[in-house]
Order: structure tokens, then sequence, then C-alpha cells
């Protein structure tokens, strides 16, 4: 008589030698998905959707940070430049390895023109808008405390001569404790935006409350009313000598430093906006057109 012990244990040998098709089917899936993770190993992942976030919100000694720099992108005629990259980069095996290692004196230099350490920068923000029924207040500080902005022209490029074009510019109102409502541009005649200037100076400047902290913090869509917006519209013009200095000052001591360092081979100089019309949306139920006199009136502190 076999012992049920050793029956059983025979049995489970004959299944485990020749699996059936359900065990199949129950791993397959499995085996898949470790399939997938093994070729997705060297890429990194990231939400569709981002906002901005503070020094707070994240541990600089985990960000994915990397610089590209292109130094032979620094010839007259040529294209402008790659700036510093934050994270958001696809890394594939071996790509790393194919590309060229840079010199140890280019890559000073590379890093001389376009990196400066961040704790240099002082950190705008401004801290809480104002109340929304302050509208002259409120265009103020989204002027003041917005560090760049999208600029319309009409455009006189080929393709699409005589219709709107927009690009984006650093921009400054004056250093962070000393705000003018006037805002500074630092440009390159090698920039499609400053060939249209030439043709028709008129532009409109916007701006977002989404570029600081607050939208996101209320959690408003940038397109909601209560995230104001701010469109300038003016007459841009040359910097005069006698206003040079300051121009200087507001845009490099605590803004855009990285910019004094710029090529000078591509001619930058300093422009403002004249301003002609001040809009705004910050709340449900319409805009407001302001007076130029309540603006300039106004204080952002």
């Amino acid at each position: 008589m076999k012992s049920p012990t050793r029956e059983f244990v025979n049995t489970r040998v004959k299944v485990s030698g020749h699996p059936s098709a359900s065990m199949r089917s129950r791993y397959f899936p499995l085996a898949l998905c470790a399939s997938l993770l093994c070729l997705c190993r060297s890429y990194t992942l990231r939400s569709s959707v981002s906002w901005v976030v503070s020094s707070n919100d994240v541990d600089v000694e985990d960000a994915d940070l990397s610089e590209e720099v292109a130094p032979a992108l620094l010839v007259d005629g040529a294209g402008l430049w790659k700036a510093n990259v934050l994270g958001d980069r696809l890394e594939t095996p071996g790509l790393r390895e194919q590309a060229e290692p840079e010199s140890g004196e280019a890559a000073r230099l590379s890093s001389r023109l376009f990196s400066y350490p961040v704790e240099k920068v002082k950190k705008s923000g401004g801290g809480s808008p104002p109340p929304h029924q302050e509208t002259a207040r409120t265009a103020r500080y989204i002027a003041h405390y917005s560090d760049w902005g999208h600029l319309a022209t009409i455009s006189t490029q080929d393709k699409i001569r005589g219709i709107p074009f927009g690009n984006i510019f650093s921009v400054s109102d004056g250093p962070l404790d000393n705000s003018t409502g006037v805002i500074y541009f630092y440009v390159t005649p090698m920039d499609n935006t400053v060939t249209d200037l030439k043709s028709n100076p008129y532009a409109s400047l916007t701006f977002s409350e989404a570029e600081g902290d607050f939208c996101r913090q209320m959690v408003y869509d940038p397109e909601d009313p209560r995230c104001a917006r701010l469109t300038l519209t003016g007459k841009m013009v040359e910097v005069a000598p006698e206003e040079l200095a300051f121009a200087k000052e507001a845009m490099f001591s605590s803004r855009h430093p990285v910019m004094a360092k710029w090529p000078v081979g591509h001619k930058w100089f300093f422009m403002k906006m004249d301003l002609m019309q001040v809009w705004l949306q910050d709340w449900i139920g319409g805009v407001s057109v302001i007076p130029l006199e309540d603006y300039f009136k106004a204080t952002p502190f």
C-alpha cells in the first residue's frame, strides 16, 4: 500500500514539471510587466502637467540637474544658445558615452557664460497679492514681481507677415526694492521680435499670476479669472543714455544677473515700453482698464 504522503509528493513533482495552461495564463501578465520595466529602466517618467516649485518644496541634493552649453553657437549669425536645463531630460542607454567630451577650458568658459550661483539671486514673489478690489495695486504687483512675460508684435517674417507673433522675454520694472512700473528689456537685433519692432514699435506684454506660487497654492487654473493676468500695451523704445545705468541695475542686479555675461557679439541693448493701456483681469465678472495715472501712483509693496 502506497503512502498518501508519497502520492502527494509525486503529484506535486509532476505538476511542477509540466505547468498547466491555466498557470501559464495566470503568470503571463506578470512576466510581460517585468519585461517592460526592464526596457524602461533608463527613462524618467514625468507628469505632463507641472507647476513652479519653490525652493522649500524640493530637496536640492535629490534634484535632477543638468547643464547643457554650446560654445560653438556663440558666433555672429548663428543661433542664440542653450541655457541651463532643470530636469525633464530623456536619457537613453549609451547616449552619454557617445557624446564628445568637452575640454576643461571650454567647460570652464561655458559655465561662466551660462550659469551663476543661485544664492546671488534674490527670490522674488512679494508675499500675498493685494486684494482684488485694488486693481491698480494688483497691476503693479504683477508687473513688479514677474521676471518674464509674453510680448506680442506684428510679424515681419515672410510666411506670417502682418500676423501677430508672440515671444518670451525676461523683464524688470526695477530692482526688487524699487518698483517703477516701467518695463525694461534687454534684447538683441538678432531676435525676430526686435526686427518686428523696427517696422512697427507697438506691442503688448502679458503677465500671468501663475508664474508665482499663489495660483498653485489656491489650485487656480491659469485661465481661472481669479488667477490674475495683466496685459500692458504701448510703444517699445530704446532706453536713453541717461537712463542706461538704472536699466542695467533693474535687469542685472537682482533679476537676471547672468545677462551681464551674455556675448557682446549679439549687440545687446536696452528697451522699455512707453505705456498706452493697462488691462487687468483679477476676478470673476469682467476686466479693468486702469488709468495710467492710477497705475503709476500705486505701489506693489
